[in-house]
């Protein structure tokens, strides 16, 4: 108790000491003013300024990762690009090729057919003949006077009757004339028809080919903007990477989830197969390696089917082989993905055995006989789902290289894009947190000042009275001399 009480001032007067040690306690701190603003001013800087110079150097940084991603996504666009180009010209060649080929003959033969046609109409459309010149004569026979005489009577009643056969033949000659025209056009009829179909298919392909000139425009305006490397076309290119990217993850686990499907159709006869009871570890049987080894086996040849046809390029020197290696592993992966595909739909089957063998079993061993079923095509039906399962699910898997070479290309420029704001990110936290170092040297001055405000106080009035003694004397040494000057 009196070690306790050693630091009071007086015996029984607890807050005389305490006031004591406070004001001897500010004297200290006021003495070490000085170097105590110093030392926090260099702990502030010594925290803040590094933080502050890692902020620059994780914005110089991610600045330059973000030209790198930016360089990439715009090979990777300039390249799926150029393919597209490329598809679309052939499109266009074949399209060329296979409907317009004939184009040039087709033209000929249908403007040979329409000037026809066309004579053929004028022909119908004349108008008749203007009569002989021997008409006139006999019109002036016929105005002859015939005076009462019999003989000219008889004369001009022969030569009407000619002129009226005449007319009547030759009007039954144009007239023949007319219908043999007739025949001509209402021949024509089918084939006008089939004319105009045909104009109507030209007409078609040629607006497929329109389309297929404006896709491609639409792709070569794209080409520029990528490689002009402008802002328009990096957004574009990163929002479809997203697209993408996302599109593959749903893909992806669906095919996981048939993956999982296909492990579980032929976990249980894999197990009969290799031995139930053999374990690699404590919870992992060699039946499961087994049943996952074939489905790692189907996939694969499944990317590799898809190299070879070169519609995935995950790896390019496959592509690059020449056509006759090419074939030759198409057939091979084709080949051993059937063969595979019926081991596992014979597993399908050695599974749905196995279960009816364990049924029975189960039925043998029970105390009550159990009903017989049916032997029907209906209890055929799981079997026969099973073992059409089994060999779909492994061409099913195949196709899992397209959604794969998405995801890996596309989650280049996403993870690219999610590096370069997780280090925006960063710099920006350790910008604040050096700003709130800073903060917090300049509050622990204040407060220090504050801890020592009645030093602080004595020493600017002393500093204040020091100052005020020199102009008091110069003002009172002003006014002497000025009354002297006066007497």
């Amino acid at each position: 108790m009196a070690d306790m009480n050693s630091w009071m001032a007086g015996p029984d007067n607890s807050a005389l000491s305490v006031l004591v040690v406070l004001l001897v306690a500010m004297i200290v701190l006021y003495a070490a003013r000085v170097p105590m603003h110093g030392l926090i001013r260099t702990a502030g800087n010594a925290l803040a300024g590094p933080m502050r110079l890692g902020a620059r150097w994780l914005a110089a940084v991610a600045e330059a990762m973000k030209q790198r991603n930016k360089a990439v996504l715009l090979a990777q666009g300039r390249r799926e690009t150029s393919q597209r180009i490329e598809r679309e010209f052939e499109r266009i060649g074949i399209l060329v090729t296979r409907d317009l080929q004939g184009y040039p003959t087709l033209q000929r033969k249908l403007l040979e057919e329409i000037t026809r046609i066309e004579e053929d109409f004028q022909k119908c459309g004349e108008v008749p003949p203007p009569p002989p010149d021997w008409v006139e004569a006999v019109a002036a026979v016929a105005q002859i006077k015939t005076g009462g005489g019999e003989v000219v009577q008889k004369i001009l009643t022969d030569v009407r009757d000619s002129i009226e056969r005449i007319h009547d033949k030759a009007i039954s000659e144009y007239r023949r004339a007319y219908q043999t025209r007739h025949g001509i056009l209402e021949g024509f009829m089918p084939y006008w028809r089939s004319l105009d179909k045909t104009m109507k298919q030209v007409d078609t392909k040629m607006a497929r080919l329109q389309e297929s000139a404006t896709a491609v425009d639409g792709q070569m305006e794209k080409y520029k903007k990528i490689v002009a490397k402008s802002d328009e076309a990096e957004s574009t290119l990163t929002n479809s990477s997203f697209t993408q990217f996302t599109i593959s993850i749903i893909v992806l686990w669906i095919a996981l989830g048939g993956a999982f499907i296909n492990f579980k159709l032929i976990a249980l006869p894999m197990s009969e197969m290799v031995g139930a009871g053999d374990y690699l570890t404590a919870s992992l049987r060699t039946s499961e390696v087994a049943a996952l080894i074939i489905i790692l086996l189907e996939a694969s040849m499944g990317l590799f089917l898809l190299e070879s046809l070169r519609i995935t390029h995950l790896f390019p020197r496959i592509a690059n082989l020449n056509d006759l290696t090419r074939r030759r592993m198409i057939w091979i992966s084709l080949v051993m993905l059937v063969t595979l595909a019926g081991i596992e739909s014979a597993l399908a089957l050695m599974r749905d055995m196995l279960i009816a063998d364990k049924q029975a079993l189960l039925q043998s061993l029970a105390t009550a006989p159990a009903a017989a079923s049916g032997d029907g095509w209906i209890t055929r039906i799981p079997t026969a789902g099973q073992m059409i399962l089994g060999f779909i699910l492994p061409f099913a898997l195949a196709f899992v290289a397209i959604p794969l070479e998405s995801f890996i290309h596309s989650a280049r420029t996403v993870c690219g894009v999610l590096a370069v704001d997780f280090v925006y990110a960063l710099g920006f936290v350790l910008r604040v947190l050096s700003g709130l170092v800073r903060l917090a040297s300049r509050v622990l001055l204040h407060f220090y000042d504050l801890v020592v405000v009645l030093p602080l106080m004595a020493a600017q009035l002393a500093r204040s009275l020091r100052s005020r003694g020199p102009t008091v004397k110069a003002r009172a040494s002003d006014a002497t001399d000025k009354s002297a000057r006066t007497l």
